[in-house]
């Protein structure tokens, strides 16, 4: 990326010596100075991140990303793109997570809104919600949390007809969904784009998780044959705790993070398994 020499030297102007907890020295960009040199050079604020972090300065919200990630690794999310499907428990959670860690541009998908039942595990909805669009909700909460975040998001229910259209340019997906036949879709959407999956599900205090790429056999292994699948999974009787969906929310910005950092163990070919009454997790591998 190429940006203007004079806002390189804004950066280098605003920037401060600061400390980590360690005592690491590194050069610091506060947030609001991020957000004006962004409205100044009407750029996207990751856009200026990017441009402080390649010069040697670190936006002072990322600080705490320092040592198990690099600058070079921040710049690597900033310039990603991650889609989320479902803006519910899973999903309300992992945009939540990712954009606090630095993704650079977001796209929300979810044609549903919130209703009271949500309140006990949707972190997205609260009593002022009820009734919204959690698509909307959504990108508001984005916006509070890290602004520099480029936010796509839509009312819409992502099916046969649109899902290619609206994951295109991905480069990672979360599955966030509770409907099985729809999970097959997007995996078949993901296969097309060539873009890897992450998809996860919870059922009471209880849920499993796995990653595919374009040229695994994907999530057959997980549900079987998807003319045989039922429509909806055990959720629909054992409920979801808030324990639980959050936990597997972290799995899966994990492994969607270390897909785009290109480094780290995935579960790619594996099914994780967690029980949280019981405290037992398990890693199988899928056929």
């Amino acid at each position: 990326m190429t940006l203007p020499s004079l806002l390189i030297d804004e950066i280098a102007n605003r920037a401060v010596d600061r400390k980590l907890p360690d005592g690491s020295p590194y050069r610091s960009l506060s947030l609001m100075d991020s957000l004006q040199l962004a409205r100044r050079y009407d750029l996207m604020g990751w856009e200026v991140e990017i441009g402080a972090l390649e010069n040697g300065v670190v936006p002072e919200r990322y600080a705490r990303n320092l040592h198990m990630m690099s600058p070079e690794d921040q710049v690597q999310l900033l310039q990603s793109r991650v889609s989320v499907i479902g803006l519910g428990g899973l999903g309300g959670a992992v945009t939540e997570i990712l954009a606090r860690i630095g993704i650079g541009r977001l796209s929300l998908f979810d044609a549903d809104h919130f209703e009271d039942s949500n309140l006990n595990r949707q972190f997205l909805s609260n009593l002022d919600e009820v009734g919204s669009p959690k698509a909307e909700a959504a990108a508001a909460r984005v916006g509070r949390i890290n602004p520099s975040v480029e936010v796509h998001a839509a009312k819409v229910l992502v099916g046969r007809e649109n899902a290619e259209a609206l994951l295109r340019n991905s480069d990672g997906i979360v599955d966030c969904l509770d409907n099985i036949q729809t999970r097959f879709v997007i995996e078949d959407a993901a296969r097309r784009l060539g873009c890897p999956l992450v998809s996860a599900a919870v059922a009471g205090a209880s849920g499993h998780l796995t990653t595919v790429f374009p040229s695994d056999p994907g999530l057959v292994s997980v549900f079987g044959p998807r003319d045989a699948a039922a429509e909806k999974g055990s959720e629909a009787s054992l409920g979801c705790l808030p324990q639980a969906v959050t936990f597997l929310a972290t799995l899966e910005c994990s492994e969607i993070i270390k897909i785009l950092l290109g480094r780290g163990a995935l579960l790619r070919g594996k099914l994780l398994t967690a029980d949280l009454m019981d405290n037992t997790f398990e890693i199988l591998r899928l056929q």
